[in-house]
């Protein structure tokens, strides 16, 4: 079983854990007329997931200040390097999603990552979540030194490449709402001398402002208009 060789113990409530890979989109319906669903356990997962990041790091780094503490906790927590996170260890393929909306795409994967690990708290208790993200996830998918190293603030590299080449940059946000989904997406394109670089899409301002960043960058590192 799939949940057996990735958390490397037995499940006792398979329910939990169904629920924890169900998008919205694909709700189901209990016996009781309630939608069914893992944005229940994804608000739990994402507490759990972190406090067990803010522990281990505070024993990791014993000589880092907070400020660093805090920026290491956000890169490992944040929903791109989480939705890697689930493509690494073949979460993914186990999703179940009736979604075309591109900025609830862009979450799905890394929320259902925090609801299993909601999941797994309820089902196992903090221990052995504890230990499943601390013994499993961390030694085996993530490098520690390489995430220190890594600026994951496109929007601040944009503005310090800006400042350095004296270069205009504008973001323009406007909201929209797809079809009858009652949640709004954010759409932001970024302009320089007039000329739009980068455009992105996201639940909120800053998710949307953060993904047309790195699309901006991306363009004006193949243009070759500047070093970051």
């Amino acid at each position: 079983m799939f949940l057996k060789s990735l958390f490397g113990l037995s499940p006792n409530n398979l329910n939990l854990y169904e629920t924890a890979l169900t998008h919205k989109s694909a709700s189901k319906i209990d016996s009781q007329g309630n939608m069914v669903n893992n944005e229940r356990l994804e608000y739990l997962g994402d507490a759990i997931l972190g406090s067990i990041i803010a522990e281990f790091l505070y024993n990791r780094f014993p000589n880092q200040d907070e400020g660093f503490l805090t920026q290491m906790r956000s890169k490992l927590v944040n929903r791109s390097f989480l939705t890697e996170l689930t493509y690494q260890i073949g979460l993914n393929t186990f999703i179940k999603s009736n979604t075309n909306n591109t900025a609830e795409n862009s979450h799905i994967y890394g929320d259902a990552f925090e609801a299993i690990i909601g999941a797994l708290y309820l089902d196992k208790g903090y221990k052995d979540t504890k230990e499943f993200i601390t013994k499993k996830i961390l030694p085996n998918y993530v490098d520690l030194n390489q995430v220190q190293h890594t600026n994951t603030n496109f929007k601040s590299q944009l503005i310090e490449w800006s400042q350095k080449h004296k270069k205009e940059i504008n973001f323009e946000t406007t909201e929209h709402l797809a079809g009858d989904s009652k949640n709004p997406s954010f759409i932001t394109v970024i302009s320089s001398d007039g000329v739009a670089i980068g455009k992105g899409e996201g639940n909120s301002k800053k998710e949307s402002q953060q993904n047309a960043s790195r699309q901006a960058i991306n363009h004006l590192k193949k243009t070759g208009n500047g070093e970051f």
